[in-house]
């Protein structure tokens, strides 16, 4: 069994590593020259807990980083997966070119596994014509990972293999029990990609709850943690928390897929796509009430702490943050510092890479994410005047959203 991991991203490689970990015969193939360059200087190209133990052994295993496509049993598709911004629409303009390279070198009989989050009936769509002249099988085995917990997820977390054959879903589901410890369900094309959309749409909407009930207890000078904390002792209740927004590559992206192919029916999860869109500039609003509560006139003495979407790494696809920025430029307030432990090069203006000279500079501090850096170093913080997004400060007169 030879298999061939077409992008090697925050999905793919680790995809393609526990793979080859597991005694896969595996081939990684992606376009970027610069990556591959890393990965066969035994590099990983990003952060993430467990990653390099399970390259090592993938190397051991033989694994290969190429930009050629090879013939091999099973291709699995794992390039990025983008909305089109003015119509919300699945772009599936890389999945296509990826199946069209595989296409040119496949042999009758190859297995195309579709990882990539998709909307309900993109293959259909959109893959079935480019493969129409070609005998080879479609698969959609929708990945189910997050940054910070990508290798126990893969390992513990059940999988989908939406599949025309069975026989076909079930040499699939032989593949992926190499690795994944899981539950693999079985179904069709269809539900497989509508499943994937679904799970990510439902957090969306449970996200946007909170957010909202934010805003209404700010305006009615309520705690909304406390309100949660005690709504959630119901035993079929379970509100997650508010925060400056949603970003990373799923929960932000995947709702607007049904939106964009379901206008008119799609209501609350466009409801909920515009409250969490909403939030950076609700978190830009309260910095502004917090400097004038503290008669603070001078944004460039304005610290936000947390590049990334997420607590504890490196991902920035889709930042709360960097919709802030972006947001306040329009508002002409340049100035605002930024740091983040995780991000190593200059992504924005006034970054910076030194922690102490960071505060040094600032006057507040807005706790844009929950990185445990900033929970190891919050008495560093109590001289200072800080609006936590993230319910993670508890220093007397902490301001929250």
């Amino acid at each position: 069994m030879k298999v061939c991991v077409v992008g090697l991203g925050y999905i793919g490689l680790p995809t393609a590593l526990s793979m080859a970990g597991a005694g896969v015969d595996v081939i990684g193939v992606d376009y970027n020259k610069e990556l591959l360059a890393t990965l066969n200087a035994g590099k990983v190209s990003f952060e993430e807990e467990g990653l390099e133990e399970l390259f090592s052994k993938a190397l051991k295993n033989g694994i290969e980083f190429t930009d050629i496509y090879p013939k091999v049993d099973y291709y699995v598709i794992a390039v990025p997966t983008p909305y089109e911004k003015h119509n919300k629409k699945v772009d599936a303009s890389y999945v296509v070119k990826a199946v069209e390279s595989v296409l040119e070198v496949c042999e009758d009989g190859a297995v195309i596994i579709i990882e990539s989050t998709i909307s309900p009936g993109t293959i259909d769509k959109f893959i079935r014509p480019v493969v129409a002249e070609k005998k080879v099988h479609l698969v959609h085995a929708p990945e189910r990972i997050i940054p910070g917990n990508m290798i126990y997820e893969l390992l513990h977390n059940s999988r989908t293999v939406g599949a025309d054959d069975k026989e076909v879903g079930e040499r699939v589901k032989a593949l992926y029990e190499t690795f994944c410890q899981g539950e693999i369900v079985l179904t069709d094309i269809r539900t497989a990609e509508m499943t994937k959309v679904v799970e990510n749409t439902f957090r969306d909407i449970n996200i946007a709850f909170a957010n909202e009930l934010a805003k209404i207890c700010r305006s009615a000078d309520m705690d909304v943690y406390e309100v949660i904390k005690i709504a959630n002792r119901h035993p079929r209740v379970n509100i997650l928390s508010p925060g400056p927004g949603v970003g990373g590559h799923c929960i932000s992206v995947d709702p607007w897929f049904l939106v964009g192919d379901y206008p008119g029916l799609a209501n609350i999860i466009l409801a909920a796509r515009k409250i969490n869109d909403s939030m950076p500039e609700f978190v830009l609003k309260r910095t502004y009430q917090v400097m004038k509560k503290h008669n603070l006139k001078d944004v460039t003495r304005v610290g936000f702490y947390g590049l990334t979407y997420k607590e504890d790494v490196d991902d920035v696809r889709e930042s709360p943050t960097l919709q802030m920025i972006e947001s306040m430029e329009k508002h002409l307030a340049h100035g605002v510092k930024v740091f983040d432990p995780f991000i190593k090069d200059d992504l924005v203006e006034n970054q910076y890479q030194d922690f102490d000279k960071f505060l040094n500079d600032i006057d507040l501090i807005v706790i844009m994410v929950a990185h445990s850096h900033i929970k190891e170093n919050m008495d560093r913080l109590k001289d200072m005047v800080v609006l936590d997004t993230r319910h993670v400060c508890m220093l007397p007169g902490t301001h929250r959203i």
